[in-house]
């Protein structure tokens, strides 16, 4: 199962500290060991970096984790190969433009038998199955709203169709971004955390790393974090119910509409 984590902030933050703990997942303390990538929206910009080395021996990693990169939105992926050979174009996130804005796409699980036909406005370079959900949602998306960006609800409840649509091929959870909110669809496992004052300690399950946040930040700073499973040992996470579409905005939860999708239930029995 691959590994996600994303942030969304009222006031630009650096990734430094969870980017710690998820680094070491990238076949350290977890078996993904199939590349990794982050993406920084800066304004209207990203930032992206890629390797499709495992992010525990990527000297990319290394950087990422020590340069303090300022973003309102940040997606992160460790990957662990089912679809698509361990090459740079496989190596999520994924990057397109849509309406004059850049979109981040990141996927953890697999899509059986998922081949939609494509018009061509959005192709994928690579062969996962992850990019080819990414091209089929903003061919779709482009086609139902042809003049432009449509209001949040309205975007909402659109991309929420189509997290339902791609999930009856399989495990669809996944994180997505044009720099000014963030998506997070739950089909089988996804937890949340919001940090806001009063701030307190927090420690690193995968690294034995605590900070302080009451040091780094301001009385208004506000920031949710998103990921696979939580990073943290000492925080309350908040697990995201599997068949259900979230949306972050400033740093916050905000309803946009009916949020249910399709969860996905392992059919594979177990063998003790």
């Amino acid at each position: 199962m691959c590994q996600l984590l994303g942030m969304n902030c009222n006031t630009p933050t650096d990734i430094c500290f969870s980017f710690a703990g998820f680094q070491a997942r990238g076949g350290l303390t977890d078996v993904h060991g199939d590349g990794w990538g982050i993406a920084f929206f800066e304004g209207r910009g990203v930032r992206v970096f890629l390797d499709p080395a495992a992010s525990c021996r990527s000297p990319v990693a290394e950087l990422v984790r020590q340069y303090p990169i300022r973003s309102l939105n940040v997606i992160a992926h460790i990957r662990k190969a089912t679809r698509g050979i361990v090459k740079l174009e496989n190596t999520h996130p994924f990057q397109r433009e849509l309406w004059g804005r850049y979109w981040v796409f990141a996927h953890n699980g697999h899509l059986g038998e998922f081949d939609p036909p494509l018009r061509g406005d959005f192709r994928p370079v690579g062969q996962t199955d992850s990019e080819r959900a990414f091209c089929f949602m903003l061919e779709s998306l482009r086609t139902r709203f042809p003049d432009g960006e449509p209001a949040r609800p309205a975007l909402f409840a659109a991309i929420r169709e189509l997290a339902t649509a791609v999930s009856a091929h399989g495990e669809f959870n996944f994180l997505l971004s044009n720099g000014t909110c963030l998506f997070a669809h739950c089909a089988s496992r996804l937890s949340y955390i919001v940090r806001q004052a009063p701030f307190a300690q927090a420690h690193l399950k995968d690294q034995d790393i605590t900070v302080d946040f009451s040091e780094l930040t301001t009385p208004g700073d506000r920031v949710a974090v998103v990921a696979t499973t939580p990073l943290t040992d000492d925080e309350v996470w908040t697990p995201i119910a599997p068949g259900s579409l979230m949306l972050f905005v400033d740093g916050a939860p905000e309803a946009a509409g009916e949020a249910s999708t399709r969860a996905f239930i392992r059919t594979e029995s177990v063998v003790a």
